[in-house]
């Protein structure tokens, strides 16, 4: 199940699925877990990004894994992913392409890194940067690329 807080109606909600549900079938073991997608704010993320990694700044994605088991259900709870709207709409513009692509990215990227991948040394960038790019290309996205910070 992914659950979606979309305090920005006019995002659809099955874009963003879509997008998280092909990133956990990149991980076989993965594509039943459950996530939640919060869209929301600059300031919400950049009090999450000083509080729990220590940088004093805003930011347009985080990541929180949980890897939790529901004790009835047994499924997976891999974490929660938030997107700064904001942030999204400024990328997209720089970019040239629709929020909507920018929301999918972020969306793309966040569950990577609820399923363990990062992009602090190059040989995990690398391999980070093919599976978004694989993802991407199935939404029909393979033009939007992430911006390196």
């Amino acid at each position: 199940m992914i659950y979606i807080d979309n305090q920005q109606d006019f995002l659809e909600s099955t874009l963003l699925e879509r997008a998280a549900r092909f990133t956990l079938d990149l991980q076989p073991d993965s594509a039943d877990a459950d996530i939640t997608i919060v869209l929301t704010d600059d300031q919400q993320l950049h009090e999450l990004n000083r509080d729990y990694l220590g940088v004093d700044a805003p930011t347009d994605v985080l990541s929180f894994p949980a890897s939790e088991s529901d004790p009835e259900t047994g499924a997976t709870y891999l974490g929660d992913i938030l997107i700064s709207i904001p942030r999204a709409a400024q990328q997209a513009q720089a970019a040239g392409h629709p929020l909507e692509a920018e929301v999918q990215l972020l969306v793309v990227h966040g569950v990577l890194h609820l399923l363990g991948h990062d992009h602090a040394e190059a040989e995990e960038k690398a391999r980070m940067w093919a599976g978004q790019e694989k993802v991407l290309e199935r939404l029909g996205l393979g033009h939007i690329k992430i911006q390196d910070s």
